[in-house]
């Protein structure tokens, strides 16, 4: 086998080609950058989008009232962000990303198979926020030209010309950053975070001061109070939305090692993400509560869409505002969604794939998943993509946090992740206990998947699995966790 050498945080190292290139290694000393401003940066960054902004629409419009909902994205993301740090621990400590750190539990050639799931999955999220930044665009292009590309919907892709092509230019204005690494994205993020956050308020002042105030919307009650629509149904929705906003960000929850690689400390890859996530997330779905409330006097209905309610401005403000929605877009699409997928294909291959490589096999993957085709509906976009991907996410992270803190203690060769017959190598490549943990973890959820998401194909699933999969990301973290546990000994060895 040919070996190549590498200098690391692990030392210069002897290591199997198979397994390593450049962009898989660990960073070296001059690497670590990235302080805890610029991870609460890159959160705000992430966090300021239109997917973040709509969220709460899809709860109050399943009955919440508004508090309720900015309650459970606030509560959702508390809860995610524990795995997030936890997870975040080992790519600070030895550099390394979340292909490489998932091999000491899957071994060196099962980690193939949580890369792809999880690079899968951002592939589909890579395509929905291209299309809503193209959309951006499309309102943008229609206004100043007066709806010149308006047209036809075209057979099988079900979209019109105008908005494939903006969609395709969206698309091709984010291969600059696909081309440059991962140090354009910081900078882009820790540039446009201040400017986002001006812009919220803008709009904020805005929305408010054309409508006389914040609006009713605000004190509308719950439609699940006594005399209500839902009466009695509260935690009946409230859990699986609460799954819901678990999942959105339980993509980063693995691959957040991606990022913390680069930390200066331990101490600013926690305070930065700690400060970064939960309340900005809970802050945008307050804002987009009250400036939706305002639009209801502004324009008679609630206008939840953001590119929507730009559109219906007048002046430069429609321009500016559209500007920034597809910014917006692009800075949380190129850190959420294209960092951790072009990592994870390089994994598969380190000797023919480098990162720059799997960022195109990822925007590739992107247009061919049709992503306006996902967010076609409420129901589609949060129990059928949100709930169902975090029910295979959900025992990755279990088995994760288990080996790497229970079973390893923090301690990790690096080196050793390196070696195709190395001490990860366990059974020709692959850990059996960590698969095993994983299907157990996760077979639970799949009658329920089947279920919500092919209804006519599945009519006649139990109820006890569509309540299973209603908590389908806590399920299948906490059975892989036991399970992994009871299999690697932990509590009658140490490794």
């Amino acid at each position: 086998m040919s070996q190549v050498t590498a200098v690391g945080s692990a030392g210069e190292q002897r290591l199997g080609d198979e397994l390593y290139n450049e962009d898989l290694a660990p960073t070296g000393a001059g690497q670590r950058t990235w302080k805890w401003q610029h991870f609460a940066a890159l959160w705000v960054g992430m966090v300021m989008n239109v997917a973040s902004y709509m969220l709460a629409s899809g709860l109050t419009g399943q009955g919440m009232s508004p508090w309720q909902a900015v309650f459970t994205v606030l509560l959702g993301n508390m809860i995610v962000l524990l795995p997030m740090l936890l997870i975040g621990h080992a790519g600070a400590k030895y550099g390394i990303p979340f292909a490489v750190l998932v091999r000491s539990s899957f071994g060196t050639q099962g980690a193939k198979l949580p890369a792809v799931l999880r690079a899968v999955i951002a592939c589909g999220w890579y395509g929905i926020h291209t299309w809503l930044g193209g959309s951006a665009m499309y309102s943008l292009a229609n206004i100043l030209t007066g709806n010149a590309l308006t047209g036809a919907v075209l057979p099988v892709l079900g979209i019109s010309a105008g908005q494939l092509g903006c969609f395709l230019a969206f698309w091709s204005l984010q291969l600059y950053f696909i081309l440059h690494g991962t140090e354009s994205i910081r900078r882009l993020e820790s540039l446009s975070a201040p400017v986002k956050i001006a812009m919220c308020v803008a709009l904020v002042w805005w929305a408010t001061s054309k409508a006389g105030g914040v609006g009713a919307m605000l004190s509308a009650p719950s439609a699940f109070v006594k005399g209500g629509a839902k009466e009695g149904l509260f935690w009946v929705t409230f859990w699986p939305n609460l799954t819901a906003m678990v999942g959105f960000w339980a993509t980063l929850a693995l691959n957040i090692p991606d990022f913390t690689r680069f930390a200066k400390s331990q101490r600013d890859q926690v305070v930065g993400q700690t400060v970064g996530l939960p309340v900005p997330m809970a802050l945008l779905s307050l804002m987009s509560v009250v400036v939706t409330s305002a639009t209801v006097a502004i324009y008679g209905k609630a206008v939840w869409d953001p590119i929507d309610l730009t559109g219906r401005m007048t002046g430069i403000g429609v321009g500016v505002a559209l500007v920034i929605l597809t910014l917006d877009t692009m800075c949380c699409n190129l850190a959420a969604n294209l960092v951790g997928p072009a990592y994870d294909f390089a994994s598969l291959s380190p000797s023919r794939i480098s990162y720059r490589m799997g960022g195109m096999i990822t925007a590739t993957i992107a247009i061919a998943m049709m992503p306006w085709k996902i967010l076609s509906s409420t129901q589609g976009y949060i129990f059928t993509w949100l709930v169902g991907y975090s029910a295979l996410l959900g025992p990755v992270a279990g088995v994760m946090i288990v080996d790497y803190f229970l079973v390893r203690r923090t301690k990790l060769d690096s080196a050793q992740l390196f070696e195709p017959d190395g001490i990860y190598a366990y059974k020709n490549g692959w850990n059996p206990i960590a698969v095993v943990a994983f299907a157990c973890g996760a077979i639970p959820n799949l009658p329920g998947f089947l279920k919500t998401a092919f209804p006519s194909a599945f009519p006649s699933v139990p109820d006890v699995f569509m309540q299973i999969y209603t908590y389908a990301w806590f399920v299948g973290l906490i059975i892989a966790s036991v399970v992994y546990s009871v299999g690697m000994g932990v509590g009658r060895q140490r490794a």
